[in-house]
């Protein structure tokens, strides 16, 4: 008698869907600077619509995924105690060029709806905290510090211009002092070729 057991049975292939979830979180992760992990329980379509909107304007893409998925896209990458977000009903904020914009833009989402909470996130091959996505939110954008770097840049060419401004206004008078001068000099010698 052959006897077939659940361990004999041939291996199911993974569905092809879930094999395509898995490979667009993982290709989000390695895009993204920052990865922010948050618990959305509690909010309502419109709030998650609204939430998006402010995360698409700070350059950031809020998804939802299924938590096993997740896990599997990231489990051999993500730094240790990562996959410990992944707790609950989870979404992820991927953030592009200014990670600092997309957690300023959560931590005043969650200050006015209770329900978002911010557990923590990957930026980099860092894991942070919800305290430490916070500090986050706290450093100056990217865009700030390009003006900052922009004004300090500008500082030394605005007191070049104003001098070369300065000197060009003062022209004039100092063409004319050297032909008085010329015209003098040049008097008073041809005074002594006359004597």
């Amino acid at each position: 008698m052959n006897a077939t057991t659940a361990t004999d049975a041939p291996a199911r292939a993974p569905r092809a869907d879930k094999v395509a979830v898995v490979d667009e979180v993982r290709q989000r992760f390695d895009d993204a600077e920052a990865v922010l992990f948050t618990e959305y329980r509690g909010l309502d379509v419109g709030d998650l619509a609204a939430l998006r909107g402010q995360l698409i304007e700070a350059g950031c893409r809020y998804k939802i995924y299924k938590n096993s998925l997740v896990r599997l896209a990231i489990e051999s990458s993500a730094p240790d105690g990562a996959l410990d977000l992944l707790f609950g009903p989870t979404a992820l904020a991927f953030c592009g060029k200014d990670p600092s914009a997309a957690a300023k833009a959560l931590r005043d989402f969650a200050a006015a709806h209770d329900a978002l909470v911010i557990k923590g996130g990957v930026l980099g091959s860092a894991l942070l905290d919800g305290a430490q996505v916070g500090e986050l939110a706290d450093l100056p954008s990217r865009d700030e510090v390009m003006a900052q770097i922009l004004g300090a840049l500008a500082a030394p060419l605005n007191s070049l211009a104003s001098m070369m401004n300065s000197l060009l206004s003062e022209m004039p008078g100092l063409v004319q002092a050297l032909i008085d001068r010329n015209s003098l000099d040049s008097n008073s010698v041809e005074g002594e070729n006359n004597q």
